[in-house]
């Protein structure tokens, strides 16, 4: 009988392909899967070489476990997967890959080669074209894998309509190798396009080291190191100070048992443990890594396994939220005036920012490579100078005609790379200083001098009714009288509003809010924030209310604003919680209540203001982020004199 229906199998070129189409989204894709597998094969080394932004060409190549001869071709097929063998491991994975579906897909879309030993002696060499194996032969190299992946997307040429230009797909692969790199300190990992270096970590297994060679030194030697941790989750890592922000979240990095994951959560706690000390709309840099329990994390969520579900989420924001707040609780963020004034704040430089002929080391990486010492020198307004490319020393033997670049063909080679990289590396971690020599893979922040106590300010004046002039032992002071009332005032109303007492003030004439339907609905159901920070709505019709009486801290002459102020945060945030209900309505009230710019006080008002100020619990950011005070210190002051004059002026000082 003549078969009607008119639902079929898909071949498996085809249903690869789509496959394709959900993992393999572009060049950094491919990078992203072919790296993690080989930190699932325990490799100590990673080596991507890319040419074209990864589009004409793609090379990892390790010293992992490597991929058995009878392995190499069922590799490829769809769904086939060493680490994992039924429904209980898919809730317990402890590795990078598992579903099996990175290699098959990255063969259907590209002509791929792989090289691989087991053993360092015999290694199988294969080649397939969109999925079909067209040679597959005995070769020799040492213990690990080569995957390159040449002519992406070439039998898809629809999918490189998607494809944006070869600088932001290069950035793409520079953050993905960031992120690994990152996530694995424990491993080198050397990126190479074009014959340039773009990324090379020491895989000395030292976080902040990693975290230099990626971002530069400077800012890594500033970072802060956190560590929390309960029975169930260890937190680890490190964190920029306030004053060291960037305008995106694209700078914050959250590692799971040594998987980068995007979770908005926990990206979101980080920013909440700073609480009022960063600015409006900056965002810190941070790198922390959450190990747990592999049986708690559910990342069988998304294609590229980004996203993922975690038990107790809310339990480890808090493990971070209060690990940050505590950890800047002991810092000293009082910003040095001379030092900032010279001070450029530009974003960390992305590779798209360049045209293809200019990109070079410096352009591309702008970063002070890991190798160097870890300094606290500030970044001046000088660009960097254009560093040597590193020279090539290896035998002929050692390097491919397409890459220059080593392959491991025999342990021998492999020992003499090993050897090269830690000879490199030990001779520029390490610089002599002939009175100190100096170990810089020590911990940066005992280079860091030791924050001080908020200093004791004594009055001088004021400036253009605006700024405060103080002076203390170590220096003097500019303070914005502006930004520092409103500190005092927020940790004043942040208590009393936190106090919800029963004190009200009752109005002569009361107040009538009239909202549309779908407001006055959400006004209803939130009516009980409201009523936790003391304002109660009484029902005036279908659309209305009337509000009779206001917690008696409300400032005389503001009330109706203050009132109509408070609904718009709950109509503007329907999930909004009490706790972030009342930091707002602090927020509001202390800038309200504080002297304005151009406001001439007092000696007795200033020096009332400076007492508050210091025992104020953060005395150095207005509630909004923004610095209350700067210090010129003795030294910035001699030195703006000439009482200490430059090393090489042979004349004394007066």
């Amino acid at each position: 009988m003549e078969k009607v229906g008119i639902i079929h199998e898909l071949p498996v070129e085809l249903s690869n392909q789509i496959a394709a189409g959900e993992v393999i989204e572009r060049p950094a894709s491919v990078v992203k899967e072919l790296v993690e597998n080989s930190i699932d094969a325990q490799a100590t080394q990673v080596l991507i070489t890319v040419k074209q932004a990864g589009l004409k060409y793609i090379e990892v190549n390790d010293n992992g476990k490597g991929i058995s001869a009878d392995d190499v071709e069922v590799a490829f097929l769809p769904h086939t997967t060493s680490k994992i063998s039924n429904d209980r491991d898919l809730f317990n994975v402890k590795t990078l890959g598992f579903r099996g579906e990175a290699l098959a897909s990255i063969a259907s879309v590209s002509k791929l080669t792989v090289l691989t030993s087991q053993d360092g002696k015999s290694a199988v060499k294969a080649k397939f074209s969109g999925n079909e194996l067209l040679k597959k032969e005995t070769f020799a190299r040492s213990k690990g894998t080569t995957m390159t992946v040449e002519d992406l997307f070439f039998n898809t040429p629809a999918r490189l309509k998607y494809v944006k230009s070869l600088h932001t797909e290069l950035n793409k692969i520079v953050d993905i190798v960031d992120r690994l790199a990152m996530g694995h300190p424990e491993i080198s990992f050397r990126l190479i396009h074009e014959g340039k270096d773009l990324v090379w970590t020491s895989g000395n297994n030292n976080l902040q080291q990693t975290i230099a060679g990626i971002y530069g030194r400077t800012i890594a030697s500033h970072m802060l190191e956190f560590e929390n941790s309960d029975p169930d989750y260890e937190i680890k890592g490190y964190f920029s100070k306030p004053d060291t922000t960037r305008s995106n979240r694209s700078y914050v990095s959250l590692i799971l048992n040594g998987r980068y994951i995007k979770n908005f959560q926990l990206a979101n706690a980080i920013i909440r443990g700073y609480g009022s000390k960063l600015m409006v709309a900056r965002y810190p840099i941070a790198v922390l890594d959450i190990k747990m329990d592999p049986s708690l994390v559910d990342i069988n969520v998304h294609p590229t396994k980004q996203e993922v579900r975690l038990s107790n989420e809310g339990h480890i924001g808090d493990l971070i939220s209060e690990g940050i707040r505590q950890r800047l609780s002991t810092q000293n963020l009082i910003p040095d005036a001379v030092k900032n004034l010279g001070r450029k704040e530009t974003a960390i430089p992305k590779v798209d920012t360049y045209k293809p002929e200019q990109i070079s080391f410096a352009d591309v990486a702008a970063i002070d490579k890991i190798n160097e010492p870890l300094g606290t020198a500030m970044p001046t307004q000088e660009p960097p100078a254009e560093p040597k490319e590193p020279q090539q020393t290896l035998p002929e033997h050692m390097e491919t005609p397409m890459t220059g670049m080593p392959i491991f063909d025999d342990p021998d080679h492999l020992q003499a790379w090993d050897q090269r990289m830690k000879q490199e590396t030990s001779a520029k971690v390490k610089v002599v200083d002939s009175d100190n020599p100096t170990d810089t893979n020590e911990n940066v922040e005992e280079s860091v001098s030791t924050d001080k106590p908020f200093p004791d300010l004594r009055y001088i004046g004021q400036i253009h009714g605006t700024y405060l002039v103080a002076e203390s032992e170590d220096g003097f002071y500019l303070l914005d009288q502006h930004a520092a009332q409103e500190r005092v005032n927020y940790e004043y109303y942040r208590q009393e509003i936190g106090k919800v007492s029963n004190d009200q003030q009752k109005l002569l004439v009361p107040i009538v809010l009239d909202y549309p339907n779908s407001e006055s609905i959400l006004i209803k159901e939130k009516k009980p924030i409201l009523e936790s920070i003391g304002l109660y709505l009484d029902d005036f019709g279908q659309n209305s209310f009337v509000v009779n009486t206001h917690p008696t801290w409300f400032v005389a002459g503001q009330e109706e604003s203050t009132i109509k102020e408070m609904v718009d945060y709950v109509l503007n945030d329907s999930k909004i919680s009490v706790a972030s209900f009342r930091e707002k309505n602090a927020i509001m009230m202390s800038c309200k209540r504080a002297i304005k710019a151009n406001h001439h006080i007092d000696d007795r008002e200033a020096v009332q203001l400076l007492n508050n100020l210091t025992k104020a619990e953060n005395p150095y950011n207005c509630p909004h982020g923004r610095p209350v005070l700067v210090q010129f210190s003795n030294k910035d002051l001699e030195k703006m004199f000439k009482r200490i004059q430059d090393p090489h002026d042979t004349r004394e000082s007066e």
